[in-house]
């Protein structure tokens, strides 16, 4: 997004701010969602519309559902059926089909009679619903399923890796997620397994999604790195550890937060009583009870003092002052704050 808005808080209603603090939505919603794809989603009526970053809703039509916004077109539900909306809010494919995914690389998948195929921008079926299940196309390879099991796809719909895994993610440049039982490991383009399930699939973490180009692994509750070729980089040793950001992944030794480079090195000596992911050239840390962020050099840039914080982004970070509400920039300054 050209010019980042920020989610803000006023007597119990929401809207947003640009970079500079200045109100450019005004909080008049009961809910509202971060921009993404230069749209939020705002509870309106209580449904959920799509808000542009002009303050401008799209409401030529009112929907069950509103998805976000992927190469363009948003999936849509009205009743029980599904379509896709564009950037101004019209229709673009008919409401039809029984279930829908989002748009990647020009294709979404569709359901239409119990099963799944993949459709183009003007909703014609380019490869046949034959699919039990299909997610979206990633590095020009889409994981579908038939009969229980998993396997890929090209965007010809000529299937490229035979269906033979319990269950299988999209793929992240070079490798996907496979899984059996309660572990997951790696395959690579070929469908060759990189890495066979050892790691442990744990509620509330996603598996094997890349940052910096590494991914958490936890094996009987220990932590550690494997790099997108699939190979161990940092072995899982550590109590706890976070995503890769600016180079850096926090971890957890002793019930104390640092952090090590890719290589696996210590950096920054674990002294936090908890601390967060690198973003934007600060992360944020605790220490007696207060929030401050560090440099990826471990020195206090803005020091620690306050109840709560999210990490920098677009160049602010929001922050709790008592119950109120704010945002700072990264020399700690106060740009906006609720009343």
């Amino acid at each position: 997004m050209k010019n980042p808005l920020f989610k803000i808080r006023e007597a119990g209603k929401y809207g947003f701010i640009n970079a500079e603090g200045t109100v450019v939505i005004e909080p008049q919603y009961y809910d509202a969602e971060a921009f993404y794809n230069n749209f939020s989603r705002v509870r309106f009526n209580d449904k959920l519309v799509p808000l542009d970053c002009m303050g401008r809703l799209l409401m030529k039509h009112l929907f069950n559902h509103v998805g976000y916004f992927e190469d363009g077109l948003a999936k849509v539900q009205l009743v029980k059926r599904w379509g896709y909306i564009d950037r101004r809010g019209s229709i673009a494919i008919d409401v039809q089909y029984d279930d829908a995914g989002d748009f990647h690389q020009g294709l979404a998948p569709a359901n239409i009679d119990g099963k799944f195929g993949y459709i183009d921008k003007n909703g014609t079926f380019v490869i046949e619903p034959v699919f039990d299940t299909a997610s979206e196309f990633k590095s020009d390879l889409a994981a579908i399923s038939v009969d229980g099991l998993y396997g890929f796809i090209n965007r010809k719909g000529k299937v490229v890796i035979e269906p033979q895994f319990e269950s299988a993610d999209s793929f992240q440049e070079e490798v996907a997620v496979i899984r059996h039982g309660d572990k997951w490991g790696i395959i690579n383009t070929k469908g060759k397994v990189v890495i066979e399930p050892r790691f442990d699939i744990i509620e509330g973490f996603s598996e094997g999604e890349f940052f910096d180009g590494m991914a958490l692994v936890a094996q009987d509750e220990q932590y550690g790195f494997i790099n997108n070729q699939g190979k161990i980089v940092v072995n899982t040793m550590y109590d706890f550890a976070g995503d890769y950001g600016e180079q850096l992944a926090l971890v957890e030794i002793n019930e104390k937060f640092g952090y090590i480079d890719k290589s696996g090195k210590l950096v920054i000596l674990p002294k936090f009583e908890d601390a967060g992911v690198f973003s934007d050239g600060l992360a944020q840390v605790k220490v007696k009870n207060e929030w401050g962020f560090i440099d990826t050099d471990g020195k206090f840039a803005i020091p620690a003092r306050f109840e709560d914080v999210l990490p920098f982004k677009n160049g602010l970070a929001w922050v709790a002052l008592g119950d109120k509400w704010a945002y700072i920039d990264r020399f700690g300054e106060v740009i906006w704050k609720e009343k």
